[in-house]
């Protein structure tokens, strides 16, 4: 027995001196890294791993939580090169919820987790706090909403709206609301207002952008915010004239006149701003029409009256989505030339950006019209941004694609339209342009 103990033990030590196994390739030290892990929203990251085995599989996720924690979720499948590597940069995804060489494919394709409420757009509703964002990496090619295999490594990367010294005063000027962003530094800047369409309130995340890239911007409600009114029946332009001279008239902001840009209604606003008022000088209208829509809108004696949406024209799918692409009145009817903008008037410039595929209500027509006025009366002043592929809300670059959303007014979810990866890249083209017009004709 004391020599089966003796024998128990020396081979205990052996083992103990022998060399370990060669780790599984998936059992290397596997390292992500994203660069820069705290940046500007607009701006790509550098998303690299290591330590993979050759052509191994992996599956790359993005997890991210909005301010009420709903939890929104992407993925792709990659295959590491040679050397164990993956670049985003130039390796290409071969599935999941994008393919092709893209770099920030995970974070413009976050989608509502399956677990939440479906159709909610990923913004923020506050500029001072980040969006954060999980980035793993996964072993092998997990099917869609299926659990994914164990994670190998994981980085974190936080997606900022503002830069520092970027100042937010809240307005409260006569009857005007909204919230004024002013980049560092003395000035004076190029000044810009900055308006969504018809979901009201204030929404500040492309003029916070905006002021980190060198621009006094105005985030300008126009309904349902503080003691505005609650609902848009009706506007009096003279409310965006007295921001238009606010902004004019701030110490910090160039003159002599200001820029616009807006989305949906707040396009068809601008187109009027610039028409009717000479203190906007260039317009930015992004998926907007050329005729004032539904709300009539007064300036003094003058009123231009809304077009009506035709709700039986709203079609509505087997998964209660909402179409509402044919509901607009149609504006070349002689009946509703009285709606029409009088854009050939404006002195200033026009930038009109559209998704070809917008499904809201038919942009690239509404775009053509107003061209067609425009060279009409001898005017070459407007550029055209139009995009393949892209819908309705076109946003800075990397916001997550959104084709469904919940309409804050109606309640029900309804179709923007576009496809995720040419609205992507239509958001990432339109921002750059977007500058270089506003720079151009504003100083």
């Amino acid at each position: 027995a004391v020599m089966w103990r003796a024998v128990a033990v020396t081979s205990a030590r052996a083992l103990c001196r022998a060399p370990p196994p060669a780790p599984a390739p998936w059992r290397r030290a596997v390292s992500m890294t994203v660069s820069p892990a705290a940046g500007l929203a607009d701006e790509r990251v550098e998303t690299r791993v290591a330590g993979l085995g050759p052509g191994q599989p992996v599956t790359l996720r993005a997890v991210a939580a909005d301010e009420r924690g709903c939890l929104f979720q992407s993925c792709a499948h990659y295959r590491a090169d040679g050397r164990g590597e993956l670049h985003l940069g130039t390796d290409a995804s071969h599935g999941g919820d994008y393919t092709g060489v893209e770099p920030m494919g995970l974070f413009w394709s976050l989608a509502p987790a399956g677990m939440e409420r479906p159709y909610q757009r990923l913004v923020p509703r506050s500029t001072g706090t980040p969006i954060k964002v999980e980035m793993l990496v996964h072993q092998g090619h997990g099917l869609p909403r299926a659990v994914p295999g164990p994670v190998v490594a994981k980085a974190k990367v936080e997606r900022w709206f503002t830069a520092p010294g970027v100042r937010r005063i809240r307005l409260k000027e006569g009857g005007v609301r909204g919230s004024l962003f002013l980049p560092p530094g003395d000035g004076p800047f190029p000044g810009v207002i900055d308006m969504y369409g018809d979901e009201g309130g204030l929404i500040e995340f492309r003029a916070s952008l905006l002021a980190t890239r060198g621009f006094a911007a105005l985030s300008l409600p126009y309904f349902d915010f503080e003691d505005l009114p609650k609902v848009m029946k009706e506007l009096k332009l003279e409310y965006f004239q007295d921001a238009a001279r606010f902004l004019q008239r701030h110490p910090k902001v160039k003159g002599p006149g200001v820029g616009v840009i807006g989305t949906g209604k707040g396009a068809e606003l601008a187109l009027s701003m610039i028409t009717f008022l000479p203190e906007v000088v260039a317009a930015v209208c992004i998926s907007g029409c050329s005729s004032n829509t539904v709300a009539d809108l007064h300036y003094g004696e003058m009123t231009l009256p809304g077009l009506r949406f035709d709700m039986n024209k709203v079609s509505v799918s087997d998964a209660g989505v909402y179409d509402t692409f044919e509901a607009l009145d149609d504006p070349t009817k002689p009946a509703n030339s009285p709606c029409t903008i009088p854009i050939e008037k404006a002195e200033g410039h026009f930038l009109l950006v559209v998704g070809e595929d917008d499904r809201m209500w038919k942009s690239s027509l509404y775009a053509e019209l107003a061209i067609g006025r425009l060279r009409q009366h001898g005017k070459e002043n407007f550029e055209l941004l139009s995009y393949p592929g892209a819908g309705h809300r076109i946003d800075p670059p990397s916001t997550p694609f959104c084709q469904i959303a919940m309409d804050r007014v109606l309640g029900v979810p309804v179709l923007g339209g576009g496809e995720s990866k040419a609205h992507a890249h239509a958001q990432e083209h339109s921002w750059g342009k977007i500058q270089e017009f506003l720079h151009l004709h504003l100083g």
